[in-house]
This record gives C-alpha cells, structure tokens and sequence, in this order.
C-alpha cells in the first residue's frame, strides 16, 4: 500500500516539474520574440554659430634667453645659485678667483699715483699752476699725460677695474636659472657658457600654417594652447606672421602667452584658432553616417525615421555644419526638423523609434 502511495507522489511531481519547465520555456520563448525598441536622442535644427577650428602643433620658446659666460680666464670660486631658482636682475650667479685681478687692480693704482706725480712735474715745468685739464691747452695737456705715461696708467686702471668686475657672474634680466654645466673649482675659459638664465613670463608659441589657413587670421587673433603634459587651456594672441611660405608650404605664426608657473621653456603644444561663421546648420558629428557611401542625416516624423542625403561643409573636434545634398533632388533640411543625433547607427529609412526620456 505504501509502496503505490509513494509512486503516485513520484509521478505528480515529476509532472509538476515538466509542466513548469515546458511554461519557462514557453516564457523565454515568447520574450525572444518581442518586437525590439529603438531608442534615440533627438534635437531641432536650426540656424546657429559654428565654431571653425584650426588646429596645430607648436613649441614654447621663452622671450628672454641668454647663455651667460664670463668674459676671463680662471677658476670657479663658487656658484651661487641652482637649476631652478627664480633670480633677479643683478643678481650673482657665480663667481671667479679674484686674487690675480685684486692684485692688478692695486698695482694699476699705483702705477697711476706715480705717473700722476711725474705728469704734475712736467706741468710745473711748463708753468703751469694748476693741473685742471681745463685750464691748460687741450694739444699741450694730451702731450704732456702721453708722455708722463699718465695715459697708460689711466687705461691700465680702466682694465683692472673692468677684470675685477668681471669675476662676477650676474644675471642680465629676471628668469630662471638652467643648463649649469660647470662645478666648482673648474678651470673656466672665457666665452664658454655656463648658465642659461630664461625670462619665462611670457613665451612665443611657434607653430605653422598652411597657405590657406593663414587667410582666416591676423595678429591680435585670439588663440587656445594645450601642453601635451598638462590638462589646462591658455588663452593668447597672434603677434607675427612671417611673410614667407617654407618648401612645405605652411608659414610660420607666433603667438604670445602668460606663464603661470606650469609652463616650461620647449614644451610640445596643441593650437587651436576658432573662428565663428553665423547662419549654419550645426550637428553633433555623431548625427551624420554613411549609407551607399553618402553621408545621411536621420530626421523624426510622427515616431518614424527619414533619411536625407547631406553634405558636410565645415567641422571641428565635435561638429559639422550641413547642407541638403545638392545633387539629390529629395534632399531637405529646415529650420524646425527633429534630427536623431544618437541611436542611428542601425537604423533604416522608415523605422519606427522611441525617443529616450
């Protein structure tokens, strides 16, 4: 009895179970089945201002460059200053031995007393009372200091004074300091260059130009720059365009920008020159595809999709300005039309659409 009661619970579940696997099936069956929904984004068209963009690439240069030298012969005592630092005008930046021009400096004055002595004598000799230059004959005056060696020793002075100045190493125009290449102690020639000091307030972008986009500006023209290194846009202006086309035929254009304390002298650049052109259509350039090789804009009428045949005139990073194709008689744009500018990319010429909420 026990046994027939157990196999009549086995058959009904084992029932139960097929019934409901034979629904699931039936179930995901049926949802494979549903029609697909095609959801878009949409906006109106309509005449507006187009961005036109040149684009390039530049360098940074510093206004302000100097390779500094020293203009003697001799050791380097010390460098006062690092890669880096923000010096100013006058400033020290490294100094030679002096001891040898210290010495020349004070035997030069010496000499110039004793032949200051022998120049007073032979004025005396003269008759002269005073020793005022202006109070003796220009011609006779000259003689007297040539042959006194007054001359020499004045020159002689003027050398030593000049020497002694000169084992100072000071910064011409504020900037920062960079490319020292010598160490203290060093043997230095006079004429080689030790420190580069860059004024970097204010750098030239230089970038080039083709032939046709050099039209489209002037100086003045406001311009964006990017580094390459940074994630920051500067603003500047177009100081100069060099009236030479180069073999490539692009031309030279230089613009100047503000540092604010990220910018560095030989950066690599991005340029970008916009120009605004009124009374165009303007699409995102997600709104234009291919279809047949032509370029198509999708339009919205009463929940379905039309094509229409258009032709790209301008663009930039992120938009097209469009035309109604000219040679396809069916082509249209108007003020007013909703344009699908996402969700197309599968769509075809009267397709029923959702726009998304």
């Amino acid at each position: 009895m026990h046994f027939f009661i157990l196999l009549a619970l086995f058959l009904f579940t084992n029932c139960s179970d097929t019934k409901h696997k034979e629904k699931k099936v039936e179930t995901i069956e049926k949802k494979q089945f549903l029609p697909e929904k095609n959801e878009v984004d949409v906006m109106v068209l309509k005449n507006g201002v187009f961005k036109k963009e040149i684009v390039s690439n530049g360098k940074l240069v510093a206004l302000q460059k100097n390779d500094l030298k020293f203009e003697l012969t001799e050791i380097l005592e010390k460098i006062h200053v690092s890669n880096g630092d923000y010096v100013k005008k006058g400033q020290t930046l490294a100094t030679l031995k002096a001891f040898t021009y210290q010495q020349a400096l004070t035997k030069a004055e010496i000499n110039l007393k004793k032949t200051e002595l022998e120049f007073q004598d032979k004025l005396i000799g003269r008759g002269y009372e005073s020793f005022k230059e202006d109070s003796i004959p220009k011609k006779e005056y000259n003689m007297l200091a040539i042959r006194s060696g007054y001359k020499d020793a004045l020159h002689e002075l003027e050398n030593a004074q000049f020497n002694l100045k000169a084992v100072k190493l000071k910064a011409p125009f504020n900037g920062k300091v960079a490319n020292i290449k010598s160490k203290q102690y060093e043997q230095i020639n006079a004429g080689e260059a030790i420190i580069t000091l860059i004024n970097d307030a204010v750098f030239e972008i230089e970038f080039y130009l083709i032939e046709s986009e050099v039209g489209e500006i002037s100086t003045n023209t406001k311009i964006e720059m990017q580094p390459f290194a940074l994630n920051k846009i500067y603003e500047g202006r177009v100081v100069t365009i060099n009236p030479l086309v180069e073999k490539d035929g692009t031309i030279l254009v230089k613009a100047k920008v503000k540092n604010d304390g990220n910018l560095m002298e030989g950066m690599n650049v991005k340029v970008r020159i916009q120009k605004d052109v009124t009374n165009q259509f303007v699409v995102p350039k997600e709104a234009v595809i291919l279809r047949q090789n032509q370029e198509v804009l999708f339009t919205l009428k009463s929940g379905k999709t039309y094509w229409t045949y258009i032709q790209t005139t301008n663009e930039n990073s992120s938009e097209y300005t469009v035309i109604p194709h000219p040679d396809k008689s069916s082509a249209s744009l108007k003020p007013g039309d909703t344009i699908i500018i996402s969700g197309n990319l599968n769509l075809a010429h009267d397709t029923k659409v959702i726009i998304k909420q």
